[in-house]
């Protein structure tokens, strides 16, 4: 298939929208309680009241998610819909002290303020709730409570099973990420109150933050299997509270993709679901490209959802989808080739299951009757070159050639397919086993084989083994004593042409996306009982969505210095350790240092990771981050440096660190971090 060649993004003018704008840049909301929340809102310049556009994170409004937002929000606002932005209690210029992730209190302060923005004499008392990962969770947690003007949200990058599909944990494993998101957390909120907002109390209110601020990843790490704190939120505990059209998005190089189709199976109102080629980001800055006209497409559906215009937005499949064609593996992926699919719902009419029987080494038709033992004990470090779980459209993140952990897992190749396999949704893999320890996971892996032996990853799903009874529950597993595991694997979208391999790799450890069982275990596997079942693709193209994308005039920034990230792998040969770092340099992402001129506010993220362990001994499992965050200008300037680690024996984790802050150059914070928290299952 010819090579996709994404178009650059048009920067549109304001003369070039149907409404000019205004930007106010701090607003107060009141909360029922007497806590103020700041917004920042754009209004167009009419006095004619307006539909509005909501969306509610921590990140900051003023100078965290500005670039983002102005020429998103501007593109809205020029098509005539008030936005209103606003930094959730506890964060940015808002009241109070920021506690956990998704607190009832996060969605009551949401409730009140669409009750509030509907209220306001420019608003015709229509609201539109939306947002990308935080605000993409919350738009869906805020409509299952129902506030009477909320009419219609977008999600990008969201869940709706938070301990299934979050950043926590993935099959009942602790994901890595967990720790790293944590960490990035203490930063972000380490940021003082800025100045020019709060005069009078800008530095106490800041103070206090730091000293009521949580250690983020003890948060989590003390709820290990799926109980009420993750089921509070998850609004595939019930997707009836849902009474709203839900248009839902994310990509392939994303880590939350599986949510898209849950949630368009589990809900029962006006829906459509995009799936794209990209990372964690807005579709009309997709990366990988090609990026599409998404702020257009969302328009569409603002229209008709808030302005009642009768239009297109719904005369498409239910399931939009970028099926990929097959691609060398590159760790530097910023073009994904592929197609437009559309399915008409989920489950789909077009996919169904095609189930393969193994054999040692092979996956084939036919089914294998006759009993096969086989011991699957993988090396620690097997997975060194899987990298990111979370993709965030950065360079060097993407799975490399497989072949290298492949080569230490136990793997199963078709024969050289005669025509070309087409997949659109879950693969399955599962089997019968015994264990000589009591715990262990199970990691199933699909990969592309190309003729020259090139390894890209379709797509891989990992099962604690202690959780086969339900997630909400660990049953530790009694040596000898057969059971049967089933993993499923992402949803993906994929083209394996002829002349190609299938290939399934399944192993036992996942490091450094996982973190290790205590015990190196050794499971018999029985291959007369294993199936892969493989979701075959039969419907047809669609034109899809503008791949033009478009945005509003983009946020005065001037880049101080250049960013980039650097990632290494680094192997002791006496000690049998392997070292993987992450070092983000000027920005966590590679952004660089910054400045938002309008501003004139200065932003500096270092983040560098270092994982290390020996293949010796998992309890050698050691993850330390070390971070840098500087953020303000002259006479408010925020300096905070972090360091973390991360240990665990038999039977609990622990969490060592400092924080240190320093505002204008004083010292005004310091904290010792020494936690443990004990293992359940993991």
């Amino acid at each position: 298939m010819a090579k996709v060649e994404p178009k650059a993004k048009q920067v549109m003018k304001k003369e070039d929208f149907p409404y000019d704008w205004d930007v106010i840049e701090n607003t107060w909301i009141p909360m029922p309680d007497g806590c103020r929340l700041s917004s920042r809102i754009w209004r167009p310049k009419t006095d004619k009241p307006l539909p509005t556009i909501f969306e509610t994170q921590p990140y900051r409004k003023r100078d965290g998610m500005r670039g983002r937002d102005e020429p998103m929000y501007g593109y809205f606002a020029g098509m005539g819909y008030n936005v209103v932005r606003v930094d959730m209690r506890g964060a940015g210029e808002s009241d109070e002290c920021f506690y956990d992730e998704y607190l009832k209190q996060e969605q009551d302060d949401a409730v009140a303020s669409i009750e509030w923005i509907a209220k306001q004499p420019w608003s015709d008392g229509n609201v539109g709730m939306m947002g990308k990962s935080w605000s993409g969770f919350n738009s869906l947690q805020v409509a299952a409570r129902r506030p009477e003007p909320l009419k219609a949200i977008i999600c990008v990058g969201f869940v709706d099973d938070r301990y299934v599909q979050d950043i926590h944990y993935k099959g009942g494993c602790l994901l890595n990420d967990n720790f790293w998101w944590g960490n990035i957390m203490l930063a972000y909120m380490c940021r003082a109150v800025d100045k020019e907002m709060k005069p009078d109390t800008w530095k106490e209110e800041s103070i206090k933050r730091l000293e009521e601020m949580p250690l983020w990843p003890k948060n989590w790490l003390e709820h290990q299997t799926k109980d009420d704190y993750w089921r509070h939120g998850s609004v595939g505990e019930n997707y009836a509270d849902i009474q709203v059209p839900v248009f839902a998005l994310d990509g392939w190089a994303d880590s939350y993709t599986n949510s898209v189709l849950t949630l368009m199976n589990g809900l029962n109102v006006p829906r459509k679901a995009m799936i794209g080629p990209w990372a964690h980001v807005f579709a009309h800055d997709g990366a990988p490209g090609p990026a599409i006209d998404f702020l257009g497409e969302a328009t569409k559906w603002w229209d008709k959802w808030l302005k009642g215009i009768d239009n297109d937005a719904m005369d498409c499949p239910q399931v939009q989808v970028w099926l990929e064609d097959s691609m060398k593996p590159e760790t530097v992926h910023p073009v994904s080739n592929g197609r437009w699919v559309g399915l008409d719902s989920w489950p789909s009419a077009d996919v169904a299951m095609k189930t393969l029987s193994m054999t040692y080494g092979k996956l084939q038709e036919e089914a294998n009757t006759k009993e096969e033992i086989v011991d699957l004990c993988t090396l620690p470090n097997h997975g060194l070159l899987a990298n990111e779980w979370m993709g965030a459209g950065v360079p060097g993140e993407s799975p490399a050639d497989m072949r290298v952990d492949d080569g230490m897992a136990m793997v199963f190749d078709s024969d050289v397919l005669e025509k070309e396999v087409e997949i659109v949704g879950y693969p399955e893999f599962e089997v019968e086993f015994t264990s000589d320890k009591p715990n262990a996971f199970m990691y199933a892996e699909l990969c592309d084989i190309h003729p020259d032996g090139a390894a890209t990853r379709v797509s891989y799903g990992l099962m604690n083994l202690t959780h086969l009874e339900g997630h909400d529950k660990v049953v530790y597993l009694e040596p000898g004593k057969k059971y049967k595991a089933k993993v499923e694997l992402d949803v993906c979208g994929h083209n394996f042409p002829a002349g190609h391999r299938i290939r399934l790799a399944i192993a036992n450890s996942f490091w450094p996306m996982i973190w290790p069982s205590p015990e190196l275990a050794t499971l018999k596997l029985d291959l007369s009982t294993a199936k892969f079942a493989l979701p075959i693709f039969s419907g047809k193209d669609i034109e899809g969505p503008s791949m033009q994308p478009k945005c509003a005039p983009l946020t005065p920034m001037t880049t101080l210095s250049p960013g980039h990230v650097d990632r290494e792998v680094h192997y002791d040969l006496i000690t049998d350790t392997w070292t993987s770092i992450t070092n983000g340099v000027g920005g966590v992402f590679g952004e660089g240092i910054y400045r938002f001129d309008d501003i004139g506010t200065v932003v500096e993220h270092n983040l560098k990771r270092e994982l290390v362990m020996s293949n010796k001994d998992p309890l050698s499992a050691s993850y330390t981050i070390t971070q840098k965050m500087k953020n303000g200008r002259e006479g408010w300037l925020t300096d905070c440096d972090i360091v973390v680690t991360q240990t665990a024996d038999k039977d609990y984790f622990y969490l060592k660190g400092s924080m240190d802050a320093k505002i204008n150059d004083e010292k005004v914070f310091h904290r010792d971090y020494d936690e443990k928290v004990k293992r359940n299952g993991l």
